[in-house]
C-alpha cells in the first residue's frame, strides 16, 4: 500500500529516536552487568528488548507503506558514566521519544492515517507509562535512599 511521504518521513525521524534508545539501553545494560548490578541489568535489558520491538513496529509499518526505513540515524544518544547519569540519560531519551510520538500521532490525525496513529498510541502508552515512569521512580529512590543504599538494592 502506497503511504504518504510525509508519514514515512515522520516515522523515520521517530525511528532515529527509538534506535538511539535501543542502543543506549543496550550499552547501559552491559555496563550494569559488568558492575554486578544485576537488577538494573535485567530491567534495562528488558527495556532494550522493548525498544527493539518499537523499532520493529516502525520498520514494518514503513515497509507496508512502501517506504524505506533509515537505520543509520540516531537522535538523542548519550551514554552515561555512572548510575544516576545513565538513568537520567535514559529518561531524557524517553522524554524525547514521547515528544516525537505525540508529534507523529498529530500528523497521522491530520493526514487521516488512523492505522499508523493507533499503532503509535500503543507505543506512546508503553513509553510514558512503563519506561519513563520506571526511570522517574529510580531517580526518586536515589534521592530518597541515597546512592549507596540504592546501589546496594540493585545487587
Amino acid at each position: 500500500m502506497q503511504g504518504k511521504n510525509v508519514i514515512i518521513e515522520a516515522l523515520n525521524r521517530l525511528l532515529a529516536y527509538e534506535l538511539a534508545a535501543m542502543d543506549q539501553y543496550f550499552i547501559h545494560s552491559q555496563m550494569y552487568h559488568d558492575w554486578g548490578l544485576s537488577k538494573l541489568y535485567e530491567r534495562i535489558a528488558h527495556e532494550f528488548d522493548d525498544e527493539k520491538t518499537h523499532a520493529t513496529k516502525l520498520i514494518e509499518r514503513m515497509l507496508f507503506l512502501e517506504g524505506v526505513p533509515d537505520m543509520t540515524q540516531r537522535e538523542g544518544f548519550k551514554v552515561g558514566t555512572d548510575v544516576p547519569s545513565m538513568l537520567e540519560s535514559d529518561l531524557r531519551v524517553e522524554y524525547a521519544v514521547t515528544e516525537k510520538l505525540k508529534e507523529t500521532i498529530a500528523l497521522c490525525e491530520q493526514e487521516q492515517d488512523y492505522v499508523t496513529r493507533d499503532m503509535l498510541m500503543v507505543l506512546l502508552d508503553d513509553t510514558e507509562m512503563d519506561h519513563a515512569y520506571w526511570l522517574e521512580q529510580q531517580l526518586g529512590l536515589i534521592k530518597r535512599l541515597g546512592l549507596q543504599n540504592y546501589l546496594q538494592s540493585q545487587l
